[in-house]
């Protein structure tokens, strides 16, 4: 009986076989399914071998994507609402059905149907050596393309940089430029703050500077911009 119907256990293995599995796995589970039917049937209860086995073989299948198939963890039951979501796509073809009419179909209501939709990405993960288009196009794969330049890496930088040059400076200076560079006040604003003239603060910044530059210039071209790193804020 087994060897006679194993051509029905590979043809409902290949409804699932759109869904990552490979399809000699899916018919190992089916006929698995199958030998369980052989085993249940009793032919005095007047059902045929074939409509008997249908659902044990459909069942089989399903439990092995509900408790298998899933690249990362998804309650019980929201696996139950995805099988039961994806055969009712099965059966539109090419249609794409709406929510609500999934939801007729499967006994389900619209945000289950529709929880369910997103949730059946997770039956496999996407692998990142996977190409990024058609395997013959030649394009990168996803790993590749991941990352970039991170400009904030470069202010830190350009900070360690900065703060190193600063640490020759007056205290008094160094105050006055973050003042100006960091709290962005105008020069009148830091005159008030430190108690001289915006004339005066002007004066300070320009020296400021130029010695900073000066200092810059002085530094070997090789040295790192982390060496000397100053404790004291700019």
């Amino acid at each position: 009986m087994v060897e006679r119907h194993l051509g029905l256990a590979h043809h409902l293995a290949r409804r699932y076989a759109d869904r990552g599995e490979p399809l000699e796995d899916l018919v190992q589970v089916a006929s698995l399914g199958l030998l369980k039917a052989v085993d249940r049937f009793d032919p005095d209860h007047g059902a045929s071998f074939t409509s008997f086995a249908v659902p044990t073989i459909l069942g089989e299948l399903r439990r092995h994507f509900r408790d298998r198939g899933w690249s990362v963890h998804v309650p019980r039951d929201l696996k139950e609402a995805v099988l039961r979501v994806e055969a009712a796509l099965s059966r539109h073809g090419g249609r794409a059905p709406t929510p609500a009419e999934l939801a007729r179909e499967t006994g389900l209501d619209v945000e289950s149907v529709l929880e369910a939709l997103e949730a059946a990405g997770a039956h496999r993960a996407l692998s990142l050596d996977a190409p990024t288009g058609n395997a013959d196009d030649e394009r990168p794969a996803i790993v590749d393309t991941l990352g970039g330049e991170d400009d904030a890496l470069a202010r830190v930088r350009d900070r360690a940089t900065l703060e190193t040059l600063a640490a020759g400076l007056g205290e008094r200076e160094r105050e006055i430029l973050r003042l100006r560079f960091e709290e962005d006040l105008t020069q009148s604003e830091i005159g008030e703050r430190v108690g001289v003239s915006q004339m005066h603060v002007s004066r300070l910044i320009r020296t400021a500077l130029a010695r900073m530059r000066l200092a810059a210039q002085a530094r070997p071209a090789t040295r790192d911009a982390g060496d000397g790193l100053s404790s004291t804020p700019l």
